[in-house]
């Protein structure tokens, strides 16, 4: 559903994100009877504050209503919901031309992204407010932490490093490896004074990344001893993870493939089984040594408890509750498909293409169809209720990747329980054959055929080399990394970066589409913005009352929809 209310113009940019208190309970005796609120300082005097501080860096990154508790969004929902605002930006997610689809105004690439509309305020009130639970941690521990501190403060410096890693791709108007001076988005640190809030400006590429990398130097260093209880939380092979990521960004290949290697430490890749299965695939982390890093969805949790469950990412990404009544994917007509070229770019011999169901089941009557249905759910004719609620009425191409929890079928409350990646030692393979290949190709193609034949026992490289979607940066060999990041991590919110980083094109028009009339473009080399080949709308705009409040801030030019659909676009044979 298009969000198109202009935003009051109050006083919401990145002081207030800066200064506003971290929400604690249970942890202050008493307040100073000068003050009717709590500062930092006071709230650290607290018994047990300063692991509450730290918890506090993660326990809104899932599950919470963040920006509006009273109109509870369903795209609000925390961390996972900026997957599918990149990703349907490009061609790999396909969305129905439906009023019932949250996500049309990331879709449709318009002014509703520009900076006086409420959606550009979802990253801004988001990644903030993460950034300053990390700076709380920071001054309470000081500049030096005891050891009992060490774990917090590292999970601080790792954290706050991958919200300015996020922001910097999601904002710049080139990546560091185009163009070092690019700006990015202002930096407030824990040293950063109030006076200076109002006359920040963007950082460059340059030292947004810096920071970056010293903040994750920071984080190596104070979590090298620490030991996790769970996924939930960083640990040093996450900080490794995402130093992979910096390099891989920066281009930097021999730092990203040490880290890449690195961090794959003690990780094995999901099997066929993990990947496809009906109870676990996609939904936790428990059963398989693939995960790294992920965020959670508890049955106490605001977004699971109120809305009938539909304000979390269950409801956007599994279709296989049908029987609940509720859910925008499986119920409400609104589920996110594989895009049809990509689909059909996945050989049959590929585990991976079990995921997305075949749209050839669209030809079959009912009783075949359901037959067919039985090889990808244990709920076949819950996927026919599915489909029969979309605007396409069709089941092809819809996406099995993210499993209901324990198989539930009829309970969404106990369905969107779930757990969602955001790191898993796939990507580091990938990251490591990328780096490797960019500095001798063969070792590289060594790297990525190995791992291409885990997914496909008859795979040969060579196939996707010439997807350059009107790149001139990318050579073949990182095409061809391209398509299996596109497949292994389809939907992980992966894809606009690498559209960005690799200046890629977007194809939505062909013959066979599954993208919606009225969206179907194609764009490459047309940006007049930036000059990239990358689309200017996946250039996000900073909100206006940061603008109109620092004085020293920039912004992106607001995005233009397309006014038609483009010409067919004829794939190369």
């Amino acid at each position: 559903m298009k969000e198109n209310k202009k935003m009051k113009k109050i006083f919401l940019f990145t002081s207030i994100a800066a200064l506003s208190l971290t929400s604690l309970t249970g942890c202050i005796k008493e307040i100073e009877p000068q003050t009717n609120y709590v500062t930092v300082d006071q709230a650290g005097n607290a018994p047990g504050s300063f692991a509450n501080f730290v918890e506090a860096i993660t326990n809104t990154m899932a599950g919470k209503f963040v920006y509006n508790a009273s109109s509870m969004q369903p795209y609000d929902y925390g961390y996972t919901s900026f997957f599918l605002m990149r990703d349907v930006m490009g061609q790999d997610i396909a969305c129905e031309d439906t009023g019932n689809e949250w996500y049309t105004t990331w879709y449709t690439c318009g002014t509703g992204l520009g900076p006086l509309y409420a959606v550009c305020q979802y990253p801004w009130t988001y990644f903030y407010g993460w950034i300053k639970a990390c700076n709380d941690v920071l001054t309470l521990a000081g500049p030096e932490p005891s050891p009992s501190q060490y774990s917090g403060v590292g999970i601080a410096y790792a954290m706050r490093a991958m919200f300015y890693m996020d922001l910097a791709r999601m904002f710049a108007q080139k990546s560091y490896a185009m163009d070092l001076n690019a700006e990015t988005v202002p930096l407030v640190l824990e040293t950063t004074a109030v006076g200076d809030l109002s006359s920040n400006p963007r950082a460059t590429n340059e030292v947004m990344w810096a920071q970056i990398l010293s903040d994750l130097d920071k984080a190596e260093q104070y979590l090298a001893d620490y030991k996790r209880s769970d996924k939930y939380t960083p640990d040093v092979s996450v900080v490794y993870g995402l130093k992979a990521r910096a390099y891989l960004t920066m281009e930097n290949w021999a730092q990203a493939e040490e880290y890449a290697k690195l961090a794959q430490s003690g990780y094995t890749m999901l099997t066929e089984d993990q990947y496809t299965s009906r109870s676990t695939g996609f939904n936790t982390p428990d059963g398989n040594n693939s995960w790294m890093f992920a965020v959670r969805f508890k049955s106490d949790d605001p977004c699971i408890l109120n809305n009938d469950a539909d304000s979390s990412w269950g409801s956007q990404m599994i279709v296989e509750v049908s029987a609940s009544g509720c859910g925008y994917a499986s119920n409400y007509g609104s589920p996110k498909r594989i895009d049809y070229h990509l689909y059909q770019t996945i050989p049959d011999t590929d585990f991976r293409k079990k995921c997305y169901v075949d749209f050839a089941i669209d030809e079959m009557d009912e009783e075949e169809a359901i037959a067919a249905l039985s090889a990808y759910s244990d709920a076949p004719e819950g996927l026919l209720t599915t489909a029969a609620a979309t605007t396409s009425k069709a089941v092809g191409g819809l996406e099995l990747k993210f499993r209901p929890a324990g198989g539930e079928h009829a309970n969404q409350y106990a369905a969107f329980t779930v757990s969602v990646p955001l790191m898993r030692v796939e990507e580091m393979m990938l990251i490591e054959a990328e780096a490797a290949g960019m500095q001798s190709e063969g070792r590289g193609i060594s790297l990525l055929t190995s791992f291409a034949q885990s997914r496909d026992p008859e795979y040969v490289y060579g196939t996707h080399t010439n997807d350059n979607y009107g790149s001139t940066r990318a050579t073949g060999f990182q095409n061809e990394v391209w398509w299996q990041r596109r497949v292994e991590l389809w939907g992980e919110g992966f894809a606009m970066y690498d559209i960005k980083r690799l200046d890629k094109g977007v194809i939505r028009s062909y013959a066979g589409t599954n993208h919606p009339a009225g969206y179907r473009w194609n764009y490459g080399g047309y940006n007049t913005n930036a000059g990239n080949t990358y689309p200017d709308w996946m250039d996000f705009c900073i909100v206006g009352t940061e603008t109109d409040y620092n004085a020293a801030c920039t912004n992106n030019p607001t995005p233009i929809m397309p006014t038609s659909d483009s010409e067919e676009y004829v794939w190369p044979n």
